[in-house]
């Protein structure tokens, strides 16, 4: 029976191959991550911003915003997707750049190292110190943010963080391996560097987050779960109410009412776009957020984070089970 059992596994090695990529760029990523300034996505963004200054022009009509915001996504998405299907397909050692891809893709998943910074600098009343460090992971203007503004948007970071990270990286490997997770990941950049909220991008980046809307329904939905079933039935109800009031082009409106709820707290309201207030949905489940409220928050998502591992780990010991009981 364990030869038979053998040679079972041996016959699905590139099904553990895969599972192994996965949970050590899960874990690796959050150990021993890039540093920010050293990130390729980072960079992809910042390409991504010299482009739309150079082809956005807000002046002109809807259509040719939209149509320009099209070939843009075309132009950056296209040739990096491309060229790393190319390498994985002839590359003696397709894993090595598999792996290689998706760490990179995660890299955003240490958020929570820099929420414990603005935690502290809040703790120790230098407000200017934490917007500094949070501004770098914003598209949008902290400059005039409160402490309260300074929680929530540190807070609605940290949940909605891993949803195109470690949730989105799990599901599209499996379906569509690393050359998938790289080109959800970009379109997923495009869409943080050209957020239709912002009025500046309003037509330009629609094409880009209508897409990615489409894309991470089922990563959002599913990081939804995860954490509403850490606040008990209220929370759990609260996934399948419409909210009242929500602003359009604001993706992440329900992963934040979800996390406001199970923390009860305070989340959304006014943003700021290169000095234009947006209204967006108020998310009022409790008192608003303070630095404390961080703290809270960090272990929200570590709990849920620790699920998806949990989740990730248990397949293939599952599968295996299921396999050697078979013959």
């Amino acid at each position: 029976m364990v030869p038979e059992f053998a040679t079972l596994l041996l016959n699905e090695s590139p099904f553990y191959q895969g599972a192994m990529i996965l949970i050590i760029s899960l874990l690796l990523s959050k150990i021993a991550p890039l540093p920010r300034n050293f990130q390729p996505i980072v960079w992809f963004g910042l390409l991504a911003k010299e482009l739309a200054t150079k082809v956005n022009h807000p002046g002109r009509a809807p259509s040719q915003q939209l149509i320009a915001g099209t070939l843009a996504c075309i132009l950056l998405v296209l040739p990096f997707s491309a060229i790393m299907t190319f390498l994985m397909q002839l590359a003696t050692f397709p894993w090595f750049f598999e792996f290689t891809t998706l760490y990179i893709c995660l890299n955003d998943e240490n958020f929570k190292q820099t929420a414990v910074e603005v935690k502290q600098a809040l703790h120790q009343d230098e407000k200017n110190r934490a917007r500094a460090i949070l501004s770098p992971w914003l598209y949008r203007d902290t400059k005039e943010l409160s402490e309260v503004g300074i929680a929530k948007a540190t807070i609605e970071k940290l949940v909605t963080t891993p949803v195109y990270g470690t949730v989105s990286t799990i599901i599209f490997f499996g379906i569509g391996g690393a050359p998938l997770v790289l080109i959800t990941r970009m379109l997923k950049q495009l869409e943080l560097c050209w957020p239709p909220i912002n009025p500046k991008f309003s037509y330009f980046g629609k094409p880009v987050y209508l897409l990615s809307t489409l894309l991470f329904i089922v990563p959002s939905w599913l990081w939804n779960i995860s954490m509403a079933i850490q606040g008990g039935p209220k929370s759990i109800l609260s996934l399948f109410k419409p909210l009242p009031n929500t602003m359009p082009f604001h993706n992440c409106v329900n992963t934040c009412a979800i996390a406001a709820n199970v923390l009860n707290i305070e989340l959304g309201g006014p943003m700021k776009f290169d000095g234009i207030k947006i209204n967006t949905a108020q998310l009022t489940y409790g008192p608003k957020p303070n630095g404390e409220s961080i703290t809270t928050a960090i272990k929200l998502a570590n709990t849920t984070y620790g699920l998806w591992i949990f989740f990730v780990i248990s397949m293939p010991l599952i599968w295996a089970g299921l396999r050697y009981l078979h013959s």
